[in-house]
């Protein structure tokens, strides 16, 4: 049986460096994330799905499962 996903990321502003814990949704992506440091607008890299994989501490639930988020 797998184990369940985690379900908190901490992102990290590329722009300012500002860190964040966030709950991540377990079943979509989380294309943009406006950081309260410094107000840029997150997006993912490219060849990620969601910014909690280009800039968290814990990839997205769906990619923790081996599945893809974003169809």
């Amino acid at each position: 049986m797998p184990e369940d996903p985690v379900l908190t990321s901490t992102l990290t502003c590329p722009s300012c460096g500002h860190e964040a814990t966030e709950r991540m949704p377990q079943d979509a992506c989380l294309w943009f994330h406006e950081c309260p440091g410094c107000r840029t607008l997150l997006r993912p890299r490219p060849g990620d799905c969601c910014v909690f994989c280009s800039y968290g501490t814990v990839p997205c639930p769906p990619v923790q499962r081996g599945t893809s988020c974003c169809g």
